[in-house]
């Protein structure tokens, strides 16, 4: 399999960059490796070949997406894994979830994310030759020595006077507008799918943006903090994770409709041409003429309950998946194993135990032993 190798971007995974610090050099060339992923379109392979070293950052980005995936959905029937898994491969290739549904939605929301917060994480870090800190001078970012309005670019009120932008803030745009052109340039058919990636692809970039965080640094004769400087960075990709199975959890369901277009012939003989295709919300069987918002995350089609295995509809069904006996929510037994019953297997957990420490310098355990249930669906 052709791969990228990855690049040093960042710290622990979850933390301010994706996991991983190795030189920035791939497995094989440049070239060799646009060329031959198969799950690269043409206008992926083409910005892979101009912007080699951002790539690498993209395919830390899908795998920090997926590792977010399985842990935000570990105790979900569907979690993350399997048939409809999000893997790197998913990420940059075509439809991730073959059902337009919620599970859909976060995962092209979540790739879209982890593209644009590593591409970002990667430009502060100057592994990515085309980009480095946010200039000043960028839409949304207050001039040095302003004074902003109560409340502005996320610095309490108290700490507004006597404060400048300084240090090296992420450049979001450059990791936002590298995600847009390289994500969304699958999505190719103009159908009502596509509609729905785009507008997913979308929620996910603006996740990110709307989480950046304000870190300020004082300066000042014996710590009075006269002055502060402050840049904007990442959060832990969790926090991002934390805001999408939110807005998971409040997707609006969607139908796509579409408006006539002024042109030079009658909208009737080119219906296709002239017609421009959009979402509206739809609330039970009733379609509402009204937009879903930019922020929302949007499904065309219901769940499956993914209790059996049906690969056709990305569910691997949830038989042997470990529960929780005495819970009651969606990790329960009852919920996970969909009223088949579950399986109860012991076993003898072994673990050090009633530690000392001796000086100088040793620590001594006991061993303990420890009989423990597991359980499984049937």
């Amino acid at each position: 399999m052709v791969v990228f190798s990855r690049q040093s971007i960042g710290g622990p995974a979850g933390s301010h960059g994706p996991s991983g610090s190795t030189s920035p050099v791939y497995d094989l060339g440049t070239e060799v490796v646009c060329s031959n992923s198969p799950w690269l379109l043409p206008r992926q392979r083409d910005l892979c070949r101009q912007l080699p070293d951002a790539m690498v950052a993209a395919a830390d980005g899908a795998r920090l997406a997926a590792m977010e995936c399985r842990r935000q959905f570990r105790h979900h029937r569907w979690n993350c894994t399997g048939s409809a898994a999000l893997s790197e491969a998913d990420a940059f290739g075509h439809h991730v979830v073959i059902v337009g549904s919620r599970e859909a939605a976060f995962t092209y929301a979540i790739a879209s994310a982890g593209v644009a917060y590593a591409v970002a994480a990667a430009c502060a870090r100057g592994n990515v030759s085309a980009c480095g800190c946010e200039p000043t001078s960028t839409v949304g970012a207050a001039p040095l020595g302003a004074r902003p309005r109560e409340g502005r670019f996320g610095i309490p009120p108290p700490l507004q006077h006597g404060w400048k932008w300084a240090g090296c803030s992420v450049d979001i745009g450059y990791g936002v507008r590298f995600a847009r052109k390289f994500l969304d340039a699958r999505e190719i058919e103009a159908d009502e799918r596509s509609l729905m990636n785009l507008h997913n692809n979308k929620a996910g970039r603006k996740a990110v943006k709307q989480n950046l965080i304000v870190e300020c640094k004082c300066h000042g004769v014996s710590g009075s903090c006269t002055m502060k400087t402050c840049w904007k960075s990442l959060p832990p990709f969790r926090q991002i994770g934390d805001n999408l199975m939110k807005k998971y959890y409040r997707a609006r369901a969607v139908a796509v409709r579409s408006t006539p277009q002024p042109g030079p012939r009658d909208a009737s003989s080119y219906p296709r041409r002239n017609r421009k295709m959009h979402l509206v919300l739809l609330k039970g069987r009733t379609v509402l003429k009204k937009p879903p918002k930019k922020s929302d995350l949007v499904y065309l089609q219901l769940s499956p309950n993914y209790c059996e295995r049906d690969l056709a509809a990305g569910s691997l069904g949830t038989f042997g998946r470990s529960c929780n006996r005495t819970s009651r929510g969606i990790d329960g037994c009852d919920m996970m194993c969909c009223g088949r019953g579950y399986n109860t297997h012991q076993y003898m957990k072994t673990f050090q135990c009633r530690c000392k420490f001796h000086w100088c310098c040793k620590v001594e355990c006991e061993t303990c032993n420890e009989r423990t249930e597991e359980y499984t669906c049937k």
